[in-house]
């Protein structure tokens, strides 16, 4: 049972980001970049996407300018459908 629960856990999106706002109460704003070749062009094309993230509480909580990992989830609030798994990097 507890191996079936974890193969429909691998198939969640896992994205990485930069925490760009940590001023609400329990959630953080993370800019996702993706780069890719222009399908015409071939030039590298950056596009960004700023979601909002459940984040972890107490002292392990991702500060402004951590780099984090993200998991997409159920709806936790009116615009909040990611949570942090892990904080990669502290901001320096």
């Amino acid at each position: 049972m507890a191996e079936q629960a974890k193969a429909v856990r691998t198939r969640r999106k896992l994205r990485t980001g930069t925490v760009t706002s940590d001023k609400m109460d329990k959630t953080i704003t993370v800019t996702l970049v993706r780069r890719y070749a222009h399908p015409v062009y071939g030039k590298q094309v950056t596009r960004t996407k700023k979601v909002k993230a459940r984040n972890l509480e107490g002292g392990a909580a991702a500060k402004s300018g951590d780099t984090v990992r993200l998991m997409e989830t159920r709806p936790l609030a009116k615009t909040v459908r990611w949570r942090v798994v892990e904080i990669v990097e502290r901001a320096k």
